[in-house]
């Protein structure tokens, strides 16, 4: 880069000296983080936390994977029903559609898995009320 005072050819390296470098072929597969082809996509250089948004946009599409189990459940439970008349298959398979939106809920509002390199925030037992007695003055 040319700067105030230098000459027009300062920066240049030389262009017939350079020395000869062989690049690998480029196949299809990605070695980095993103799939496909690595010239799409830019290079990945921080170990910062994904954004709240993103975070927050894979919650919601945990929790409506597993929502989207209960309606089949409910289907699968009348088919079950109609088709064998069992009442006990059928309450069954509505047993295990009922946790589902607790699972859900708790599934989706978990934060992402802690990194080995956090610190630890409770690192000694401590304890909630002195175990000293206190003198008090009764009036």
């Amino acid at each position: 880069m040319q700067q105030h005072g230098d000459t027009p050819g300062a920066d240049d390296i030389g262009r017939g000296d350079r020395p000869d470098v062989t690049m690998p072929p480029a196949s299809g597969r990605s070695a980095g983080y993103f799939p496909g082809n690595d010239n799409k996509h830019p290079v990945l250089i921080t170990e910062a936390q994904p954004s709240l948004e993103d975070q927050h946009r894979a919650r919601v599409r945990r929790y409506t994977i597993i929502m989207a189990f209960r309606i089949p459940c409910l289907v699968l439970a009348a088919i079950a029903y109609s088709t064998f008349g069992s009442a006990l298959l059928a309450i069954l398979i509505i047993a295990v559609s009922i946790p589902l939106p607790w699972v859900a809920v708790l599934i989706a509002n978990d934060r992402p898995p802690r990194r080995k390199d956090e610190p630890s925030r409770w690192d000694e037992r401590r304890t909630a009320i002195e175990s000293r007695r206190h003198n008090a003055i009764d009036t």
